[in-house]
């Protein structure tokens, strides 16, 4: 499993460079060790990968889980769980994809989470709660990531021919703050717009969709309020 892992982002980071001009910033933000929780945009079917080679740590992530079935879906099913990924099932809550990522960061794995649930057109969407959840259950810290240039990307073959400018932007470590008591909706979804301001902020304004207008000072002001605060 390990091989496959290592030798896939040994051909990525390969092709990146040949056909690519690929570019990461903030690496020095990354913890060394510990449980972390990797919050990013999500524009391509390359961007999992792409955060593999892009971070300096092993990193698992939850994809959807159709892309574990059809044509060839052995093959494809024991790539995916091999290079670190588990099947999620968007049409409900999926207790068994939930459970995996909490022990992959009680183990004090790397997990990747893409807030928005889908990938986008390039435009940050509205953000889905299950990242805090996973936050707030296991206090784990989050660590912002931005992409830009992967969304012309369509196909799973140009994982192989990754062409055009492609920037990761790695964004500091910040936490949530822990809510005693029953999660209301309101802080839920509060607490989901503050993550998602972290990653919009590392973004080019044309990319920050819906939270085009928001900035990171609004998400503070937001943990704050959650925190009892002003």
């Amino acid at each position: 499993m390990e091989l496959l892992y290592l030798s896939a982002n040994i051909a990525q980071k390969l092709t990146l460079r040949l056909f690519s001009d690929y570019k990461v910033e903030g690496l020095e933000n990354v913890p060394p060790m510990g449980p972390l929780l990797v919050v990013s945009n999500h524009l391509s079917n390359m961007d999992p990968s792409l955060l593999g080679v892009s971070l300096p740590r092993r990193t698992w992530f939850l994809a959807k889980d159709s892309m574990f079935r059809g044509r060839g879906r052995r093959l494809r099913h024991w790539f995916l769980t091999s290079y670190g990924g588990f099947p999620l099932n968007r049409e409900g809550v999926d207790v068994r994809a939930y459970r995996w990522a909490l022990t992959k960061l009680e183990q004090d794995g790397t997990l990747v989470v893409f807030p928005e649930g889908t990938r986008s057109k390039g435009a940050l969407r509205r953000g889905l709660p299950g990242v805090v959840r996973l936050a707030l259950k296991t206090q784990a810290p989050l660590i912002p990531v931005a992409i830009t240039g992967t969304e012309r990307l369509g196909t799973w073959a140009r994982v192989l021919n990754p062409t055009g400018t492609i920037k990761v932007k790695i964004g500091t470590v910040f936490s949530l703050p822990s809510v005693e008591g029953k999660l209301g909706a309101e802080v839920l979804n509060s607490l989901t717009d503050t993550v998602m301001r972290r990653i919009a902020a590392l973004l080019p304004e044309n990319y920050r969709g819906v939270y085009r207008d928001e900035t990171v000072e609004d998400a503070g002001a937001l943990v704050r309020q959650v925190e009892g605060g002003d």
